[in-house]
């Protein structure tokens, strides 16, 4: 018989993930509203300039401030995350 486990109520939170052409591995940024950012970067990357525009954002956590040329970003998604009670 199936073991029983008690209702537990998960807080997630969104997380932005940049990825950068020649990295492997993604940036993770959180912010007070991920979408909103998301968007800008979103619509950054779709302009067609090969000058590419700089893209400066001050995100919570353990990145303080960081500072990419749009041209330089192959991907960004969102992702949602549990975070620890």
């Amino acid at each position: 018989m199936a073991q029983q486990f008690p209702q537990q109520q998960f807080k997630t939170r969104l997380a932005l993930l940049v990825f950068l052409k020649g990295t492997a591995a993604p940036i993770v940024l959180y912010f007070d509203d991920p979408k909103a950012v998301y968007d800008e970067i979103l619509s950054a990357m779709r302009m067609q300039s090969n000058v590419g525009k700089l893209i400066e954002k001050e995100p919570n956590g353990p990145i303080k401030k960081i500072s990419i040329m749009s041209n330089q970003i192959a991907s960004v998604a969102l992702q949602e995350e549990v975070c620890q009670q």
